[in-house]
C-alpha cells in the first residue's frame, strides 16, 4: 500500500512558535496537525525564541526566498553583567561586569542604543547556522573550535527601549535580513562595558506579516478544522503572491 503523503493545501499559516522547539520541529508538527503534503518555512527562529513563524504550504512555499530577504520585527529582553558563548541564556558565561556593577543607567543605555540604528556592522555568531565547508558554524562551536568571521553590514531600522530595570531591559527592533539579535545584545554590553545576553527572544513581524494575526500550535491543534487558519493564496499581501502556472 502506498503510504499517504497529506493534502494538497496551499496557503501561509501564521504559527506562534513556542519556545523550546526548533523551527523545523513546530513545522512539521503544523504540517501534520494540518495534513498538508509540502510546507516550508521563511526564517529560522533559535529554539529558546518564540513569535512569528510564517509557515508556507503547498504552492505558497514558492513565497519563502522572497520572505527570507523580508524586513524583520523582534522583541528582546537583554541581561546585564554577563556575557555568554551564545549570545542568549542557553550558553555559558564567558565575561561578568566588574563586582561593584550595580546596574545599568537608563540615560546611558539610551545613549548607547542610538549609536546602532541605521546601517551597523555585525560579525555572525559561532552559534549559528551559516556554514563554513558545508558544516554549520555552530558544529565547531560545539567542539570548541572557534573560526574567524567576516563583518557584516545590517540595517537596525528602528530600536525601542521599553523598560529598564539596571539589570534588565526590553527592547523593540525593527531590522533588516540576517541581523542577529544575541549578537545585538552582546555589542549592546560591551558598549555599556557590563556585557550582556538575552534571555528572551520574540518575533513580532517577518515583512508584511504580523504577530497578531498568528496562532499558537496548541491552538491550532485544538482546533476542529486546522485548515481554516490558512491564509488563502488569494488573500495574500499585495505583491506577495507567487506567479504560478
Amino acid at each position: 500500500m502506498a503510504k499517504r503523503r497529506g493534502l494538497m493545501l496551499d496557503g501561509v499559516l501564521l504559527l506562534d512558535k513556542p519556545e523550546g522547539l526548533s523551527s523545523n520541529h513546530a513545522l512539521q508538527r503544523a504540517r501534520r496537525t494540518l495534513d498538508a503534503a509540502k510546507a516550508g518555512h521563511t526564517g529560522t527562529l533559535d529554539p529558546f525564541a518564540t513569535g512569528l513563524l510564517v509557515c508556507c504550504m503547498g504552492k505558497a512555499t514558492k513565497l519563502s526566498g522572497a520572505m527570507l530577504n523580508a524586513d524583520k520585527g523582534y522583541r528582546a529582553t537583554l541581561r546585564f553583567g554577563e556575557e555568554t558563548d551564545s549570545g542568549d541564556l542557553t550558553g555559558h558565561i564567558v565575561a561578568r561586569a566588574p563586582q561593584d556593577f550595580a546596574g545599568v543607567d537608563e540615560t546611558a543605555l539610551r545613549d548607547v542604543l542610538s549609536r546602532f540604528r541605521g546601517t551597523i556592522s555585525q560579525v555572525p555568531p559561532m552559534y549559528s547556522a551559516l556554514k563554513r565547508d558545508g558544516k554549520p558554524l555552530y558544529e565547531y562551536a560545539r567542539a570548541g573550535v572557534e573560526l574567524e568571521r567576516e563583518a557584516r553590514e545590517v540595517t537596525l531600522h528602528r530600536i525601542d527601549l521599553l523598560s529598564c530595570d539596571g539589570m534588565t531591559a526590553v527592547i523593540d527592533v525593527a531590522c533588516s535580513k540576517g541581523t542577529y539579535l544575541r549578537t545585538l545584545a552582546q555589542d549592546i554590553g560591551r558598549a555599556l562595558g557590563c556585557h550582556a545576553h538575552l534571555t528572551a527572544l520574540r518575533r513580532t513581524q517577518v515583512g508584511p506579516f504580523s504577530l497578531d494575526g498568528a496562532i499558537a500550535l496548541e491552538a491550532l491543534q485544538a482546533l476542529p478544522d486546522p485548515k481554516r487558519a490558512l491564509l488563502p493564496m488569494n488573500e495574500l499581501p499585495a505583491g506577495l503572491a507567487p506567479v504560478l502556472p
